[in-house]
């Protein structure tokens, strides 16, 4: 669609007054847009989209088809106190995706960052914290006050338990229940969520020197393998490593949580 300075509004949209719309946004046939969302320019709302809510969407994020944006958490506690959702810029948002406000007890908001893909059907709850570049496959979920660091990809019909962490560049394989944390650039599958290994291919992808990789390989291992707790364990390849990226694994596990880790078996 190709991009202009002016708004368009479908006749048979309804954007309710008080709604603030950026330089060329396209409202689409049967899109719905709340008194308090603010869309910043180049958005595109397909058609059939709800943004409702005290809802930010940042400059040229796509919504497809049958998305609600901005709708009240799934959450019994609450009470219908003042929360909101931020979605950074250049989003790609498909068919059927759910995105809710935060709550109360959750800090009262919910953040998406840039470049990300939402597939059909994918779903993110209150509370979330959600980096920069990350993909979430169809008919994935993400439970309320889950942090998605940057680079991270969710396989399709995964779901990822309250207050779980996944690190930088981590990557989940299908169908699989995320019950732990998930130390960045590590690979989990199976149904129950075990650590396999990193995530190698995503490192090569992102041009990781290969220097980097190999010291990672040597943590993994270490992390698996050595001797005492699995925090004393990243407590010791903090002192001993120089690599940037394993000390960023080793900042993540000796960083606050409220969820335990999942740890590498034997390999």
């Amino acid at each position: 669609m190709s991009q202009s300075s002016e708004t368009f509004i479908h006749p048979g949209a309804i954007v309710e007054p008080g709604a603030q719309l950026g330089q060329g946004c396209h409202i689409g046939p049967f899109c719905h847009v709340g008194p308090e969302v603010r869309l910043g320019d180049g958005v595109v709302l397909k058609s059939h989209v709800v943004v409702t809510g005290d809802t930010e969407i940042g400059d040229e994020t796509v919504i497809f088809p049958f998305a609600c944006i901005g709708e009240v958490p799934q959450d019994l506690k609450f009470k219908g106190e003042k929360t909101r959702l931020v979605i950074g810029a250049r989003n790609r948002i498909r068919e059927h995706v759910t995105m809710n406000t935060g709550t109360a007890g959750g800090g009262g908001e919910t953040r998406v960052g840039d470049d990300g893909l939402f597939m059909a059907g994918c779903h993110v709850a209150h509370d979330v914290r959600i980096g920069n570049r990350v993909i979430i496959v169809n008919n994935a979920a993400l439970a309320g006050h889950c942090v998605i660091e940057d680079d991270v990809i969710v396989g399709g019909l995964s779901g990822v338990h309250q207050w779980v962490r996944i690190g930088q560049g981590a990557i989940i394989g299908a169908v699989t229940m995320v019950t732990n944390d998930v130390i960045p650039h590590g690979l989990v599958q199976a149904p129950r969520g075990e650590l396999h290994g990193l995530n190698l291919v995503g490192l090569k992808r992102r041009g990781v020197p290969r220097a980097d990789i190999t010291a990672l390989r040597a943590a993994f291992q270490m992390l698996a393998q050595g001797e005492g707790a699995f925090q004393e364990r990243a407590r010791r390849l903090g002192a001993e490593t120089e690599s940037d990226y394993v000390r960023q694994i080793v900042d993540f596990v000796t960083g606050a949580s409220d969820r335990s880790f999942l740890t590498p078996g034997a390999v």
